[in-house]
């Protein structure tokens, strides 16, 4: 009885602390673009003694408790580092469940964010994925293609140094195709050629598990991103994690390489 009545108290104590950080929350100045990489599922799972997969399922939890509260805020895109071009260093049943799961999330969740009105995308070298895996995604796009809500970003087989590679060989294939000139090329052009053509970079990237790195995560569009680090691993990552990450962002000022006037 006792852990029911603690139980309860919790819950009923993390209600209060959202809604004291949703009413904190201005939401005009919300970032437009939020990245997260999903850290910590592995280690997550082991510290329980549980096996890696186990992790990676509760990480699908956090995952969709985030998509919802960013559909709800009005978040324009939010781009989600699912797998990394070196993830198939992992042991091969570790990467083919990866694999299933995806599969399994979008065939499970596809109606209800196309009910939200998201828009479900990916970047990375998509072609490489299982075949399974790519019917997936494409049923989810056709399914989500009009949707006018928030972009649900999901970053697949995808490696920043992979991403600016690609986009140098399309532009010199488009130069040695007379399609471009040599004084064609700048920022703005570079980044057409991106996976992220026509989006926002982030303003603010999250990172959970306690590591202090990009792990070669959108190289290019973090150049004035802010950063929101956190210990806590992303199964255990909560609306009010994101909540604070928000709040923490529209209290920095953003300088941009300039001064800011008093």
């Amino acid at each position: 009885m006792f852990e029911k009545i603690t139980g309860l108290f919790n819950r009923q104590k993390g209600i209060d602390d959202e809604n004291k950080l949703l009413q904190a929350i201005d939401r005009n100045k919300l970032p437009n673009h939020i990245a997260i990489i999903m850290d910590g599922n592995g280690r997550w799972a082991q510290r329980r003694g549980l096996p890696r997969s186990l992790g990676h399922r509760a990480g699908v939890e956090s995952l969709r408790n985030v998509v919802k509260l960013c559909s709800e805020l009005g978040v324009k895109v939010l781009t989600c580092y699912a797998f990394s071009t070196e993830n198939w260093k992992r042991p091969e049943d570790e990467v083919s469940y990866l694999m299933d799961l995806l599969v399994e999330y979008l065939r499970k969740e596809v109606d209800e964010l196309h009910s939200q009105q998201v828009k479900i995308n990916a970047i990375g070298r998509l072609e490489e994925l299982p075949h399974q895996a790519q019917e997936a995604l494409k049923a989810a796009f056709r399914k989500t293609a009009n949707n006018t809500g928030l972009v649900l970003n999901l970053a697949l087989n995808y490696g920043g140094r992979s991403e600016i590679t690609d986009a140098v060989l399309h532009i010199a294939k488009a130069l040695d195709d007379k399609q471009l000139e040599i004084k064609d090329i700048n920022e703005k052009l570079i980044q057409q050629y991106l996976y992220t053509s026509g989006m926002p970079d982030p303003e603010l990237l999250i990172r959970p598990s306690g590591d202090a790195r990009i792990s070669n995560f959108l190289l290019w569009q973090l150049a004035y991103t802010e950063f929101w680090l956190t210990p806590v691993m992303w199964p255990d990552f909560k609306r009010n994690h994101l909540l604070q990450a928000i709040l923490d962002f529209q209290r920095r000022e953003r300088r941009f390489g300039g001064i800011i006037k008093k």
